[in-house]
This record gives structure tokens, sequence and C-alpha cells, in this order.
């Protein structure tokens, strides 16, 4: 038996369902019953759901009973409702960790963050490197994956940019410069990863870092977005000191910004891997392109776009 941890969540719920297709047995671990269930991303699939929280050691016993292997994907971008990088990132990753152990539970599959480094000044990525230092020093047979930024339905990436557009009729702002570069990686080929390292003993106690085949600005995946729904805007560069005061007055303003002061600091670190292991897990990575985009990326309404940063 397999667990998934944060099982109903974006990347969660589409290494359940590769798992599933393998025909690997699942236990999927979420935060929510109602909540995943109405999220309906884990409907129609053979598994068996248990609530748990990592933040909740005493929640953790009962979900790993009968578990051969965990799959962690556990983690927030955003802070918000009281849930910290610390207490959900890293401490989380700790509780679970000690309860693998405890319950003797030895594969253990991490999904970490490409660039992710305890000794940053970055909370998130700082968060994410600690989680993953705790795993390697734990006596668990683990692997850690390290993505890029992950695109495909239903992400928090290019479709940031896509509910801007509505926002956006006539000037849409480029965020970043010519360094802010990165390598999105298909949530497709993040799952298939994690369902080729799962059997593999020759993967335990190695970081992969996954990307995909191209590198590119954060101008030229605005520009891919834009070109998959059909937009036309005048691009227009904002310096980043007027970015970070308009995300001030977001994270002030609205329960639920696209954007946070934390997350804009990842733009001070190339998301670019050093060695790419994508390939060896998949033949052919999917690269980011509208074309492939398009397939399921939509154009969003103003109405729908600010109910989403209202938090409804």
């Amino acid at each position: 038996m397999i667990l998934v941890t944060g099982a109903s969540g974006y990347v969660g719920s589409h290494i359940v369902r590769r798992l599933v297709e393998a025909g690997k047995p699942v236990r999927v671990m979420v935060y929510n019953r109602e909540r995943a269930l109405r999220e309906n991303r884990l409907a129609g699939l053979p598994v068996e759901m248990v609530e748990g929280d990592v933040t909740r050691p005493d929640t953790l016993s009962g979900a790993l009973q009968g578990v051969t292997a965990v799959v962690h994907t556990v983690a927030i971008a955003i802070e918000k409702g009281g849930r910290s990088y610390e207490q959900v990132n890293y401490q989380g990753t700790v509780n679970l960790v000690d309860a693998c152990l405890k319950a003797g539970v030895k594969r253990f599959i991490n999904i970490s963050q490409l660039g992710a480094d305890e000794n940053l000044p970055y909370r998130f990525l700082a968060s994410k490197g600690k989680a993953q230092a705790y795993v390697a020093a734990s006596k668990l047979d683990w692997t850690a994956l390290r993505p890029s930024v992950i695109w495909g339905p239903e992400d928090e990436f290019a479709n940031t940019f896509a509910r801007l557009v509505p926002l956006t009729p006539i000037i849409f702002p480029i965020i970043g410069d010519e360094n802010s570069k990165f390598q999105p990686v298909w949530v497709g080929d993040v799952a298939t990863a994690v369902l080729k390292v799962l059997d593999d003993p020759a993967t335990i106690h190695q970081e992969y870092e996954l990307g995909g085949p191209e590198v590119l600005t954060l101008k030229e995946i605005e520009q891919r977005t834009l070109q998959a729904i059909g937009a036309k805007r005048i691009m227009m560069p904002v310096p980043l000191p007027i970015i970070k005061v308009v995300v001030t007055l977001m994270e002030w303003l609205l329960p639920a910004p696209p954007v946070t002061r934390s997350l804009l600091e990842l733009l001070a670190i190339p998301n670019v891997t050093r060695k790419n292991a994508t390939p060896l897990f998949v033949e052919q990575p999917k690269p980011f392109t509208p074309e492939n985009t398009a397939e399921y990326m939509r154009k969003f309404s103003v109405k729908e776009t600010l109910a989403r940063y209202f938090g409804n």
C-alpha cells in the first residue's frame, strides 16, 4: 500500500492517478475529506481515503498502518489561515518522517523544490530545504525529487497569469527580467518520475532535479500563456520595487492574493536545473508551449478572478 499525502492537491492528485493507472494500491491522505470530495480531483479512482494533518502527529499513525511506501507532497506556497512555511513545509515533514520510522515504513519519496536550501534567506525555499535536509539525515530509504515550477491543468503558475488577463484589458505587466528564468516541468512528467523511482532501489538516497525541455524567462512564459488563450496585450516591464508595493497592498487587502512577497523572492533564484533528470524517467518530456497549454487553459472572467482573490 502506498500512502500519498496531500493527495487532493494539484500535484498529489496527478501522482495518485498515475499510480492507480499502474495498478498500485493507493491510500490517499487528505486534510479535509469533505473538501477533497467537493474538489472532485480523486473522483472515480479506486483509492482508500483517510484524513490526516502533517502538523498534528497524532493523526498520522492510523494513516500509516499497512503502508509500505509514502509519497509526500504536502507543502504551502502561500501562508494563510495561520499556517506558516515552518509549520507545514518543515515541521510537517519532520512529523511525517518520525511517524514513518515509528510505524516501520522505510520507503519515502519527498517532493521537494528546485533551489530549496536551508541556508537561504528566503523563507519558502529555506523551509523546503530544511525539510529535505531532515529527510536525508533520517534512516529512511528516501528519494527526493526537486521539480522546477510545475505546469498543467489547475496549476497556480500559468493560470495565475491567465487570471490577470481580464483585469488588464490593454497593458499586461512583465514581471521580472532576463535573469528570472524557469524550466517548467509538466505535472504528468513529475508523476511518472514518482512511479519510476518508487520501485527502483538505485534511486534510494538520491536527489533528482526535474525540469522541462526548455529554459524560459518569465516574460516568455507570460507571452506563451497569452497566446494559449488568444489574448493580445501590450506587454510592459514593471520595475520590481513597484511590483513589491502592489503585492504588499494585495496581501493587506485580499484574503487570497495571487502572489505574495515571499513568492516574489523566488525571482532572485534562477529556477533552472544543473543536471536535468527528467529524461531519465520520461522518454519525451512535455514542453510548456501555447499548443500544450491550450489543452486546458481557458479565459477567466472578471467575476471569476475577483472571486478567487477574495477567497470565494
